[in-house]
């Protein structure tokens, strides 16, 4: 026990030399099927090839959302003000103007000065309309001043920012890059075609906006069969349609629409032979970056993530119930609408939405100023009540389609938005929960919106609730997966053994969600958890599995994998590393990256990979954190501290960068520094057990011994089942003569892992110095 001072030193220095890598919440992989089959012979033909045989359909289509996505500009197709309009805002003056038949804005360029750009491309139509400029390396910009198309007006999207021209931010920037962000969904059959070498596009498409092939997928086969005399034609599924339309349940319909009406990560050119929402894209899970803690709509998540919460998704209501799929609009108007399925006698009455219907007497809603805010009739809209939405992009409104039945109550301890007060702008949330209550009884069923809002907080008390919502089967698969992330913080063994049962879940999503935030460390483990999911049937799932072994390989060697095994695992990286590619204009790319090759041991493509994320967006953090890593692995200290520092400075709230700097600098002998920065990181991560563990030996080799016991019971309480914690405790206790409280813990430590010698070596140190007399 002589050696215990050094013992501690060698502990903290293999925590420094395993610093974890700050990992994305979104990953993207794609992989080719093994046997191609119509999908892939099938070409497209374009929208002429249709009209022949379905003009209604056509006819709905024209002058739709879809048949405007976008367009060459020229007289017919630009709304916006080119006839010397001046715009002003935060400082900058632009002017649009007209040289001939084209169209120009004279605005603040990449270099920070003002120049001429020619639009080349509007966006949308309704209720705003974009323009794009053309860069060099085959970029289009989307411009940040806009066209209102019921003010007929020119605004600027983000009014209150003034956004310096390197930034991620600024219009000539990827922030705005229509390559990347926005493409893929407005043209049918887009290639995006980014080399990262070039750093350049060559971007193509068939059709400019979104024709009837961006649906049903590439025609060739269908035109053919239909060219066939009737009697000719041959029985064949689907008439020979790469995708099928008709007799689909809404999981079906909603994986072609979501493949553009998600907020996502898209894992390729867009493949319409996907049935599998995860085999074509990821969407994104209720993070409080995008949705309320309730699973509200917050940022533009485009539809999908919202209607799968809905009760009405789940008892078999599809897009098309609502929405006429080749104009977009709804089928009936008002109330009518919902009615289709909903009694009219009950649901369309006063006794039960409690509003005046338009004709009724009755003031209109007017706020503070004066402003009408909601007309009478309005609030026996269905609508209003259910599907309250926000406006985005400036005048964009967007009803949440989670179709949820009014929360106020749940407004007051999570402070989310309700209908009520979005109509009842000068009323507390107070008030409406009370006329709420009023209308409709004191009972309220359990909503998930407190557990996930607890979760997001990080309270321990959250760990018990997050582990029902995660298995209960009655729960919508999103709001379960995203109960899955966030449990992953909770790094107990009951929390461990839901990521294993999730694992094998029959639902896509959560068993990506499990291999995603797979909680197990060990990785011994993580092979015999995740190896059995390189041959998933769904794409999104085997590449994950793929990268969380490379983790774990890691710190193994490889010939733990049979020769299958370890094919499977190359393939699936190298084809991991393909996808990738796709997204190599997006920071994630780089970040995951490299964090792949720092697991491959391989930190000069590692490096490259994470310079790469930076030199896309210098504020982008996480690759920052993960190059901080690496250099200090590098023996490259200085350089290290600096990017963390760097980091700290421009987000106080990174507690992964006070955890990183923390260790750092205790390997760089500044120890007593280094506790200011554990200190703050565990405040942030409260259930993160093995910051405390880190700060308590630190404090523990400073002879801070009172400090240095609370913090090692805190990893203890927060994961009782760890060896490293229990042993680190019992240690403790040994060297400062608490040989009974050492012995409590070892023997819990033998208990639970006998295959653990530690624990029962200090239970003989023990047992001796309790018999000295």
């Amino acid at each position: 026990m002589k050696r215990w001072q050094i013992t501690g030193f060698i502990a903290t220095v293999i925590i420094i030399l395993s610093i974890p890598l700050y990992v994305f919440r979104v990953t993207v992989s794609d992989r080719p099927d093994p046997a191609p089959g119509k999908a892939q012979l099938a070409t497209f033909v374009g929208r002429d090839k249709c009209v022949t045989c379905h003009e209604q359909e056509a006819k709905k289509w024209q002058g739709s959302d879809h048949d405007k996505a976008m367009d060459v500009a020229d007289s017919k197709t630009v709304l916006g003000d080119f006839d010397s309009a001046v715009f002003e805002n935060n400082g900058t003056v632009s002017s649009f103007f007209r040289k001939g038949e084209a169209f120009y804005v004279n605005t603040q360029g990449p270099d920070g000065k003002t120049a001429d750009f020619k639009i080349s491309y509007v966006f949308g139509h309704y209720p705003l309309q974009q323009y794009l400029v053309p860069f060099k390396n085959g970029r289009l910009q989307a411009l940040p001043i806009a066209w209102d198309a019921d003010k007929q007006t020119w605004y600027h999207l983000n009014p209150d920012e003034k956004i310096a021209s390197t930034e991620w931010m600024h219009w000539t920037q990827q922030s705005h890059n229509w390559n990347g962000m926005c493409a893929e969904c407005h043209s049918t059959n887009l290639k995006k075609q980014y080399d990262p070498k070039s750093d350049t596009y060559q971007t193509v498409w068939s059709e400019i906006d979104v024709s009837c092939e961006a649906c049903h997928g590439p025609g060739s086969l269908h035109v053919k069969w239909a060219d066939l005399p009737e009697m000719a034609r041959p029985e064949t599924k689907n008439t020979d349609l790469v995708v099928k339309t008709s007799g689909l349940n809404p999981e079906q319909q909603i994986a072609i629409c979501a493949r553009c009406h998600s907020r996502r990560v898209q894992l390729g050119n867009i493949d319409h032979s996907k049935k599998e929402i995860l085999d074509s894209i990821i969407p994104e899970l209720l993070v409080d970056s995008l949705y309320h803690a309730d699973g509200q709509i917050l940022d533009e998540v485009y539809v999908y993530g919202s209607f799968v919460q809905s009760k009405m998704y789940h008892n078999n209501v599809k897009c098309s119930d609502c929405h006429d799929v080749h104009s977009g609009k709804t089928v009936l108007k008002g109330n009518d609408l919902c009615l289709q399925c909903h009694r009219a006698e009950v649901f369309d009455a006063k006794s039960h939405h409690f509003h005046q219907k338009t004709g009724e007497e009755g003031e209109p809603l007017k706020d503070k100023s004066g402003r009408i805010i909601a007309a009478v009739g309005q609030g026996a809209e269905c609508v209003k009540c259910h599907m309250p939405g926000q406006m985005y992009m400036g005048v964009d409104y967007r009803p949440d389609h989670s179709l949820r039945i009014p929360r106020p109550d749940l407004s007051i301890p999570l402070g989310t938005p309700n209908a009520c007060n979005q109509c009842h702008l000068n009323e507390t949330r107070q008030w409406s929960t009370d006329y709420f209550t009023k209308w409709y009884g004191l009972s309220r069923k359990p909503h998930y919106g407190t557990t996930l809002a607890a979760g997001r907080a990080g309270r321990p008390e959250a760990r018990k609730e997050l582990l029902k919502l995660a298995e209960d089967s009655l729960i919508p698969d999103i709001v379960r997966a995203s109960a899955l992330q966030l449990l992953s913080a909770y790094s107990d063994e009951a929390s461990r053994q839901a990521f294993d049962r999730a694992l094998a879940n029959e639902e896509a999503l959560i068993r990506y969600a499990a291999v995603r935030n797979f909680n197990r460390s060990d990785p011994d483990q993580r092979l015999k958890m995740l190896t059995p999911l390189l041959v998933d049937p769904v794409k999104a799932v085997r590449m994950e599995a793929a990268m969380g072994l490379a983790m774990g390989l890691a710190m193994v060697p490889q010939d733990r994998l049979s020769v299958a095994e370890k094919k499977a695992f190359e393939d699936a990286l190298a084809e991991y590393e393909k996808a990738m590619e796709y997204s190599a204009d997006f920071t994630f790319s780089g970040l995951n990256l490299g964090n792949l090759y720092y697991y491959l041991g391989k930190p000069e493509r590692s490096l490259e990979q994470y310079k790469r994320a930076i030199k896309i967006a210098d504020e982008f953090n996480p690759a920052k954190m993960n190059l901080a890593v690496l250099l200090s692995g590098q023996g490259k200290n200085r350089e290290a501290e600096k990017l963390l520092r760097e980091v700290i400075a421009v987000e106080p709230d990174a507690y992964e960068a006070y955890y990183k700097l923390g260790l750092l600098l205790v390997e760089s002998k500044k120890s007593s520094e280094a506790v200011v920065y554990l200190e703050r990181a565990a405040r942030g991560f409260a259930t993160r057990a093995r910051v405390y563990y880190n700060l308590g030996l630190l404090l523990q080799s400073l002879n801070r011994h009172s400090e240095a016991e609370r913090a090692l019971l805190e990893a203890v309480k927060i994961d009782p089942h760890n060896p490293d914690f229990l042993y680190g405790a019992s240690f403790f206790y040994f060297k400062t003569g608490k040989f009974l409280q050492s012995k409590r813990l070892a023997q819990k430590l033998v208990d639970q892992h006998p295959a653990n010698a530690a624990g029962r070596r200090i239970l003989t140190l023990v047992d001796k110095k309790l018999r000295k007399p």
